[in-house]
């Protein structure tokens, strides 16, 4: 009967081991671009009471340093950036999931006429008339530059388009450094000094994918594993469209 007594005692004690190790405090390293979404996910997660979820924009030296260090769990960013970490050994390649898209959108300083871009070809006009037009160098700028080639205007844009280098571009249009900027949608809407005009219209909206991945380094991938579920749920997805993207599927 001690023998039956000590091995349950035993049985006890490793299932509360096993619970304890399971409670994770996570960091996820994120994009711009999908930013607002993870945070999103991050706190409704998080209240669940089983693992805590801090969200971290970490992006050059930041980003490169805790990705040296290993001392982050999961990564977000778009196809290729992603793609590249996992051949280059820093990503779990089986752990890489798509779990959002995010649309274009136009914003112009705080104040200023809003320009008419409810179709392809007022939103054609609206670029021309503008005196000054930007956005940046990453998905959404290559996005927003593919569609601008679609209308033909790319060299007839080009003296008066600056691509941003720092910082979303809602920082220049709130410095008032030029008049049309062009972003994601969820990173444009409600910031001071601009005002969001709407979503770039039709075919030329050419949405950001963001992808989700866990980090080799990472002591805590079945954690993060469960996070990148709870990511691509069904209830995630009312969350993510709380911040103006949409699941990706």
């Amino acid at each position: 009967m001690r023998a039956v007594l000590k091995f349950g005692a035993a049985c006890v004690l490793l299932a509360l081991g096993a619970g304890a190790a399971s409670a994770a405090d996570l960091i996820i390293l994120t994009n711009q671009g999908a930013t607002p979404g993870v945070r999103e996910l991050a706190n409704a997660f998080s209240a669940k009471g089983k693992h805590k979820v801090t969200v971290i924009q970490a992006e050059d030296a930041e980003l490169q340093r805790r990705l040296t260090e290993g001392t982050a769990d999961l990564i977000t960013g778009n196809p290729t950036p992603i793609d590249e970490l996992v051949k280059g050994g820093k990503v779990v390649g089986n752990t890489v999931t798509p779990f959002v898209m995010a649309g274009l959108g136009v914003s112009v300083p705080a104040g200023a006429p809003k320009p008419d871009i409810s179709t392809v070809e007022k939103y054609k006009a609206a670029l021309l008339a503008a005196k000054s037009i930007g956005y940046s160098r990453g998905c959404s700028g290559t996005n927003a530059g593919r569609g601008i080639a679609e209308l033909g205007l790319t060299e007839q844009l080009k003296a008066k388009t600056t691509f941003t280098t720092t910082g979303p571009v809602t920082d220049y249009l709130a410095r008032r450094e030029f008049e049309i900027g062009i972003q994601q949608t969820n990173i444009m809407v409600g910031v001071p000094g601009t005002d969001y005009v709407g979503p770039v219209p039709g075919n030329l909206n050419k949405p950001c994918q963001s992808n989700v991945g866990v980090l080799a380094a990472s002591k805590n991938q079945d954690a993060g594993r469960e996070f990148i579920r709870f990511m691509v749920s069904p209830e995630a997805a009312p969350l993510l469209r709380k911040t103006h993207v949409e699941p990706y599927k």
